[in-house]
């Protein structure tokens, strides 16, 4: 079955949430990325790359059943369109991946959590929502401005 495009790892992270095993939430009256804090971030991107490669080995599995039988034309042609479209979602979620794993490296390097543009602290929300940004929401919206500006030329 297709996954929206959209959802492209919101639901594995969702699922990576709900299966922490501490209940433990970072807070801002705590120092910045301290030590349980950094262990709390990475077992998150851990749990969301594990959910993520759950769910490619599914599509796998489904993908190997066998090639397209499909007597008719129609149903043949909305049978490939779903594979196509589960291709691309899984193809974003192998980019996804790579992402994660950058993350973690962060936090071995000590960098994860500081904005790459402004190297200020980004908001523990943010990262809660996105745990692999890298920039502040600021510095964010004006990379994106600035990539459409230059689209637009």
């Amino acid at each position: 079955m297709p996954t929206k495009i959209a959802d492209v790892g919101a639901d594995a992270l969702l699922v990576a949430k709900s299966k922490l095993d501490s209940d433990y939430t970072p807070s801002e009256d705590e120092e910045f990325m301290n030590e349980r804090q950094q262990e709390y971030f990475r077992g998150l991107l851990i749990a969301w790359k594990k959910s993520i490669l759950s769910e490619a080995e599914s599509t796998l599995a489904h993908l190997q059943d066998g090639p397209l039988r499909e007597p008719d034309l129609a149903d043949r042609a909305s049978s490939e369109t779903d594979w196509a479209i589960e291709l691309r979602t899984r193809d974003r979620q192998r980019k996804l991946i790579a992402k994660i794993d950058s993350a973690i490296r962060r936090i071995d390097e000590g960098e994860y959590g500081y904005c790459a543009v402004t190297g200020e602290p980004i908001s523990l929300a943010r990262l809660q929502a996105r745990p692999i940004a890298t920039m502040t929401l600021e510095a964010q919206e004006r990379h994106e401005r600035n990539e459409r500006i230059s689209r637009e030329d």
